[in-house]
């Protein structure tokens, strides 16, 4: 259970974006996402090694 302890005062609209952000941090919806439909183990290694020669361009662009 995600638990945002609001502070006296504190508005309630920062309260809630700290709430949606522990949330999108636990991952509930990315997990509920994934598991709408099933993708065979190839095209997850497929996709993996895709985002991690896009993150290593970016990287070596940074550099």
């Amino acid at each position: 259970m995600i638990i945002v302890p609001v502070k006296e005062g504190e508005n309630i609209e920062r309260a809630l974006k700290k709430f949606k952000r522990k949330f999108e941090k636990t991952g509930v919806v990315k997990e509920l996402r994934a598991r709408q439909q099933f993708d065979k183990p190839s095209v997850l290694k497929r996709l993996k090694m895709e985002r991690a020669i896009y993150v290593q361009q970016l990287r070596d662009a940074e550099e």
